[in-house]
């Protein structure tokens, strides 16, 4: 009977959701619960080249540093250590011989375009005395002569271990028939045979039984991870697969220390980065693309899974492996600017709007309350008109739609619409040119800054403003909760920048958009320090005594937006470390001043 081995890659691969920043004394816990659940192979991180050594964090430069969160070796039974090395982003210099302890394997990886030189990397790294794993990414995106020359190249090396790696999920039963069936009849016999999986389709537990129940003539692994944890939809969940192995092929896991392990170490996790199957990484496996186009169109907030579909459908074959933000933005402009006519409609809107005075009624979680609905009936508008939903409390007499995970194509409205000319509806309605409307933002439009402009282009004399609310923690979102489900998250109307609103508190009555510009343009520099603000407070110092800092990554994403808005970001340190400087010119900001004794002094 074949040997089978169970690899657990959470600290690897479920890295990729916390960005590996599982804590040191955490880590140890997690690897020491596998060892004793019995898993035969842990994978302890990633080698990578990397600014200094964190404890904290699961990828690190050198072999020694995976090697402090292993055991004791007289605790660690029949289970093996790996660790991951990608051609591309690690040199092999830092990587010491195997010396018998610790980490004896070491799964290499490598894309399409540079899968030459991995071969000689997965040689160079075999010389060096470890098990050696190949794991060529995206195996899916290999035609049968390409496999074909893979496994001439493998069989020349000799790993220990070839892996089938379906890295964007696409994977489907046939096509396992195929590849295995590939792999074993052409793959020297004594080089074990893996199977990685990712759950796009909701398929890596069925896949994962058919490969083992195909009873092949050689050794074989399978790999998952606690929970399935991953980046978006995740992996093959470990505990599932130890249970089946348990069933049929005589394996002894403990199904309860993985429970544990799930319990104390991701479940917490999950509840603030949810990862499994969705209907958009779904139609990413579809067409065998990498994960972030799938990513870069659910962050618009705009796009049904429908839009999402139709624009994954034209992405070019020599664009599906490697994601490029710049050409999805172009498709997605593309698909949102279908121009048409609507030189009537503006003109019939001229009409309606010129010389009035209009009230935009956004859908605010003010609309809501006793006093945000009387200041609506208050008000004295010539014109009421929705953006993006329609009141229940009082009729406006214009609906305006941008989004199509607002409009429903089959509601009877109350009152005649205003559609850009994104959505497709064979309603009686004033398309406009959605391009006309929309701002450059990564948002694709802010519904009520369209409404606004089209109000001045059509002749507005004066604009009230309801419903605008931000968004507050704690505070209801929306008038009407329903609403949340459109957007996947908790948050009010957003600026196009990605900002919110000021927040002041939710709005109470009716604001000009005077009042609104004022509020998003009051803030010009922000001014942070780094220890305790952009860090953790910790100072760390390697052992030749350079001081190394960790910075939150979260920060990071805010202090770009903030950029993006407009807003100076400046740091001002009363210390002084190379760290501060590098993570600085990652954010792309130039004002740095270091080792400031009186910060008052420094000229804003």
């Amino acid at each position: 009977m074949a040997d089978i081995k169970l690899l657990d890659c959470t600290l690897r691969d479920g890295g990729y959701v916390n960005n590996w920043q599982w804590g040191f004394g955490s880590a140890r816990r997690i690897i020491q619960t596998l060892t004793r659940a019995g898993v035969d192979i842990v994978e302890v991180g990633f080698l990578r080249n990397v600014d200094g050594y964190e404890p904290d964090v699961t990828v690190c430069n050198t072999i020694e540093e995976l090697n402090r969160l292993l055991p004791d070796e007289g605790q660690r039974g029949h289970t093996m250590y790996s660790g991951m090395a990608m051609r591309s982003n690690y040199d092999i210099a830092k990587l010491s011989p195997y010396d018998g302890h610790g980490i004896e394997i070491i799964r290499i990886t490598a894309h399409d375009y540079d899968i030459k030189d991995g071969m000689d990397f997965a040689r160079r790294i075999k010389e060096l005395g470890y098990k050696v794993s190949i794991n060529p990414i995206n195996i899916m995106g290999y035609s049968d002569k390409d496999l074909l020359w893979i496994f001439e190249q493998v069989n020349e090396i000799h790993p220990w271990q070839f892996s089938i790696v379906d890295t964007f999920g696409s994977m489907r039963r046939r096509d396992l028939e195929r590849i295995v069936s590939m792999a074993d009849h052409n793959l020297a016999p004594d080089i074990r045979l893996a199977l990685h999986l990712h759950e796009n389709m909701a398929l890596s537990f069925c896949l994962a039984q058919e490969f083992l129940d195909k009873h092949l003539r050689r050794d074989l692994a399978v790999d998952g991870s606690l929970m399935g944890m991953g980046r978006i939809p995740g992996n093959l969940p470990i505990e599932l697969i130890a249970d089946y192995m348990n069933e049929y092929f005589g394996g002894h896991y403990n199904i309860d220390d993985l429970m544990d392990a799930i319990q104390d170490h991701i479940a917490p996790i999950k509840g603030n980065c949810a990862w499994g199957y969705t209907p958009a990484y779904f139609l990413s496996a579809k067409f065998n693309l990498h994960r972030n186009y799938a990513e870069h169109y659910l962050g618009k907030g705009d796009l049904t899974n429908r839009d999402i579909n139709h624009i994954l459908a034209v992405i070019a074959p020599n664009k599906k492996t490697v994601f490029d933000a710049a050409y999805a933005d172009t498709l997605y402009t593309e698909y949102k600017n279908r121009r048409i006519d609507d030189a009537g409609a503006l003109a019939a809107l001229q009409k309606a709007f010129a010389g009035k005075t209009v009230l935009v009624l956004a859908p605010g979680g003010s609309l809501a309350a006793e006093a945000g609905r009387a200041a609506v009936a208050a008000a004295q508008a010539d014109v009421i008109v929705s953006a993006n939903f329609v009141p229940d409390f009082v009729t406006p007499d214009y609906a305006f739609f941008t989004n199509a995970k607002r409009f429903d194509v089959d509601a009877a409205y109350p009152c005649p619409l205003i559609l850009t000319s994104n959505l497709r509806a064979d309603k009686d309605a004033a398309v406009v040119n959605y391009d006309r409307l929309s701002a450059t933002d990564a948002q694709g439009g802010n519904s009520v800054l369209m409404l606004l402009r089209l109000l001045r282009q059509c002749g507005a004399a004066r604009v009230l403003l309801a419903g605008a609310d931000g968004y507050r923690p704690g505070a209801a979102a929306y008038a009407d909760e329903g609403l949340h489900t459109h957007t996947g998250a908790r948050c009010g109307l957003q600026c196009p920048d990605g900002g919110g609103y000021p927040r002041g508190g939710p709005a109470r009555g009716i604001y000009h958009p005077q009042r609104v510009r004022e509020g998003l343009t009051m803030i010009r520099l922000l001014v942070l320090d780094v220890d305790g603000t952009m860090t953790d407070g910790g100072v760390y110092y390697d052992a030749t005594g350079n001081e190394l800092k960790k910075f939150a990554i979260k920060d990071g994403a805010g202090l770009v937006l903030a950029r993006t808005a407009g807003i100076r970001v400046m740091i001002c340190t009363g210390r002084e470390c190379e760290a501060v400087r590098r993570r600085a010119a990652d954010l792309k900001i130039t004002d740095i001043y270091q080792n400031v004794g009186k910060k008052a002094r420094v000229p804003a």
